[in-house]
């Protein structure tokens, strides 16, 4: 018996018990499943860091199910409303300045003490459910042990935390499979602070401007997923390689030789994220193998991505 259940209303309503209560939900996502908690509960949220292990200084993203709720949660303007009607429901992450009046100290946690909240609304139905009949916003970062490659089964998310969680609802595999775009909308300029689901050339052209790019300051977060070393497998990872070594798994990409398995035959980079931590994941539990490595992706749309996150898996101190 696991505590994984099928997201039938009732199941989805007795989740969202448990997070009125504090307690821990993971939940199915468009990118990957997250592990939400009540943003307002302090208890709740630093659960989620020790659930994780993930260092209190990372912020976290709050996840909303209407846009109009967005004007109570934080400063927006026009500009920040059109990319809502937009993107949203969808894997498009705000960063927005959060109200000089709020001394709220469970959003000071979720939030890592900044000024700025991050946000989006997930493009997930049972996601969507869970978060309006919890009547809260949901904080959840990847259901996964920080540091590890992200979860896009209800089963990777068991593998990795376990019974450490109330209830894992069970949406089935994420469509997309990478995690969302961040964006800092808190200036004149809007800059990119994790490339994700929503590609910088689909930015732009609806924004009609240059979308400026940051990799962040590793040691001071402003966003999530700006940790040198993250989704990491076990075994040592050697990207944009053409020759793997003997002793290596291989996943391939496009018209790749002895691929042990490919992310997109066909060379399309929206498959291969959808099946990239799943891949990884496989990889990482073949005997036999020592390291993995991974053929080149094209740095363009969802490959920007992609690419991130297998640099940050493959780093090393």
């Amino acid at each position: 018996m696991t505590n994984i259940y099928k997201p039938t209303s009732q199941n989805i309503t007795k989740a969202a018990h448990i997070i009125q209560q504090g307690g821990l939900v993971a939940m199915p996502t468009e990118t990957v499943y997250g592990l939400g908690a009540n943003v307002y509960n302090p208890q709740a949220v630093a659960n989620i860091f020790a659930a994780k292990g993930r260092p209190s200084f990372n912020p976290l993203i709050s996840h909303i199910a209407e846009i109009d709720f967005l004007k109570t949660y934080a400063q927006t303007d026009e500009r920040v409303i059109s990319l809502a009607q937009k993107y949203w429901p969808g894997p498009l992450t705000f960063v927005l300045r959060r109200f000089n009046h709020d001394t709220n100290a469970a959003l000071d946690l979720a939030c890592a003490g900044l000024r700025t909240v991050t946000v989006r609304m997930p493009n997930h139905p049972v996601a969507l459910e869970l978060i309006k009949k919890s009547g809260v916003p949901i904080v959840a970062p990847s259901a996964n042990k920080s540091q590890t490659i992200s979860p896009t089964t209800a089963q990777h998310v068991y593998d990795s935390l376990g019974e450490n969680i109330d209830i894992i609802l069970d949406g089935g595999a994420c469509q997309v499979g990478v995690e969302s775009t961040i964006i800092d909308i808190t200036g004149k300029d809007i800059v990119l602070l994790r490339a994700g689901g929503i590609s910088v050339e689909e930015l732009e052209e609806f924004l009609n401007e240059k979308v400026l790019i940051s990799n962040g300051n590793p040691n001071l977060p402003s966003s999530p997923g700006q940790m040198l070393k993250h989704y990491a497998p076990q075994h040592t990872l050697r990207i944009n390689v053409e020759q793997p070594k003997p002793e290596e798994f291989f996943i391939g990409f496009g018209n790749t030789n002895g691929a042990h398995i490919n992310l997109s035959p066909n060379g399309d980079v929206k498959e291969a994220a959808a099946n990239l931590f799943a891949y990884m994941r496989y990889a990482d539990s073949r005997q036999g193998f020592s390291g993995i490595a991974i053929s080149p992706i094209p740095n363009t749309g969802l490959g920007m991505a992609i690419n991130d996150r297998i640099r940050r898996a493959a780093y090393k101190k």
